[in-house]
């Protein structure tokens, strides 16, 4: 029989096989007929009247395009994708060749981009893909492929503003104290085709956007920057926010143009008839796979939500209570005094992180209610946590997130003189889709109640770790690394996973 360890690992890896490019894409896209061929894409039906382009932005582009271009076959007349810098090279080392394009593409790729910042190169590829969209008919079809990343890589200010100007600008916000919101609603009004622009250069052409999302909620204006989505912003909104930071008396004249220019109410929806924006993977799509998994292997599953935000040290507390109600319930204590100061405490916790779109812990606790200890139980949950930085340490938040999970259930454990837990093998799991986390080679880390005791018997203490922030240097010291969860690049990005398997000892 597998370990809880393993179990966890497979997991993991079927909620990101799920959403690699290649299963996602034959997944989603299909094309049908010779005469008049028709995309499919979910069901939706798109004749090709005449010619089928593609142009693409984002980190996982390169191996989107690759499936892309195996399902159009001859009906691809030409393509263009904006991917990071280096990541050809990054893939082929890999041996990741089924995410390459083939020697003769029809899709000419141009990289750019370096460190996820706008650069020369990202704006030759976004004039481009502009040059492309602005040619086409309408019998044309345009099928555009976005991802995480395709921000930075589709950098094309409206004229006169030249691309350091924007640059300049953003960066004084972001020195200000800027919210990535407020950022994300300026480089969009400065942007001829992020917030819908794209979408209305390639009028009247069909436009259709294939989507892998890494934002929480999946909001079709954000994800990079919503080149095909109608913006829900105006140029009031932009005004706003640099009348906030005190900005709008030290704008470039180039700014000062377009602002006066631009329209001041948003584009009305109707402007977008030609256009179908349809994700295709999402945190929420990996998840799933993963509980059809689970179940699958035996567990009890529930999904808590694909939106957990906030700070990490406050969500692994959020963890360990849901853990030790299970426990609690396990043995018997599931009602009680104990079991609901738990509740009471978990309560006010998912009150205080605010996470989108709300978190219905009643019901999940009500599901928790009725589980005995002749089960094991996996609760998943998706999302990105946040890392206050106070030391100079080496990790990333799952690594972190994993270390301070260690820590707390260590701590439960301790106070209880009879504790529930100690009546559970428990492994918890956390890790980010793209396989990095951090600047290091993990893409997160296991951790188990039993941590901070092995820990101690090797000399490494673990608090002394978490307040330098070096959770990654904790890992690979601790019994030779093997907690460490290392994947390598996968070529896809739905933000993060964790993984919890309870089991009755």
């Amino acid at each position: 029989s597998m370990s809880l360890r393993e179990h966890a690992l497979t997991l993991f890896r079927s909620a990101v096989g799920t959403v690699r490019p290649a299963p996602m894409l034959k997944r989603a896209v299909k094309l049908q007929g010779d005469g008049c061929p028709q995309l499919l894409v979910k069901g939706q039906v798109f004749p090709v009247k005449r010619d089928l382009y593609l142009v693409g932005f984002g980190k996982a582009v390169l191996g989107m395009a690759a499936a892309a271009e195996e399902i159009l076959g001859d009906h691809l007349i030409r393509g263009i994708i904006n991917v990071p810098l280096g990541i050809q090279e990054s893939l082929q080392r890999a041996g990741m060749q089924e995410m390459l394009l083939k020697p003769h593409s029809k899709i000419q790729v141009i990289e750019g981009a370096k460190n996820n910042l706008p650069d020369p190169e990202a704006l030759r590829g976004a004039v481009a893909i502009q040059e492309l969209a602005e040619g086409l008919t309408v019998d044309d079809l345009l099928l555009v492929l976005i991802s995480g990343g395709g921000s930075a890589l589709l950098p094309a200010p409206i004229l006169p503003i030249l691309l350091e100007e924007k640059e300049k600008l953003t960066k004084m916000l972001a020195s200000q104290g800027a919210a990535i919101q407020e950022l994300n609603i300026v480089r969009k009004t400065l942007s001829l085709l992020k917030g819908g622009g794209l979408a209305r250069l390639a009028y009247p052409a069909q436009v259709v956007s294939l989507i892998l999302s890494d934002v929480i909620g999946d909001p079709l204006d954000i994800i990079a920057s919503g080149p095909t989505a109608a913006s829900s912003h105006s140029v009031q909104d932009c005004l706003q926010i640099l009348a906030k930071y005190n900005l709008l008396h030290n704008l470039p004249k180039s700014v000062e143009t377009v602002l006066s220019s631009s329209p001041t109410k948003p584009t009305a929806p109707e402007d977008y008839s030609h256009v179908c924006n349809i994700i295709i993977g999402s945190n929420t799509l990996a998840l799933d796979e993963a509980k059809c998994q689970a179940e699958g292997l035996g567990y009890t599953t529930l999904i808590l939500s694909a939106a957990i935000c906030g700070e990490v040290g406050r969500v692994a507390t959020l963890y360990c209570q849901l853990i030790q109600l299970v426990c609690l319930g396990f043995t018997g204590l599931g009602e009680g005094p104990l079991s609901d100061e738990v509740r009471e405490s978990l309560l006010q916790l998912v009150a205080e992180l605010e996470i989108p779109g709300g978190l219905d812990l009643a019901e999940f606790l009500q599901a928790l209610r009725g589980l005995g200890p002749e089960r094991p139980v996996c609760i998943l949950a998706g999302g990105e946590t946040t890392v206050k930085l106070q030391g100079t340490g080496k990790g990333g938040r799952n690594q972190e997130l994993a270390l301070r999970m260690g820590l707390g259930l260590y701590r439960a454990q301790a106070t209880k003189v009879s504790s529930p837990q100690g009546r559970c093998e428990i492994v918890f799991l956390s890790g980010g889709t793209d396989g990095q986390d951090g600047a290091t080679e993990a893409a997160g880390a296991f951790c188990s109640p039993e941590l901070v005791d092995e820990a101690l018997q090797e000399g490494l203490d673990v608090e002394a770790f978490l307040s330098n922030n070096d959770s990654y240097t904790f890992f690979s010291q601790f019994q030779g690394g093997r907690h460490l969860l290392v994947t390598g690049l996968t070529g896809t990005n739905v933000m993060d996973i964790q993984v919890i398997l309870i089991r009755a000892m």
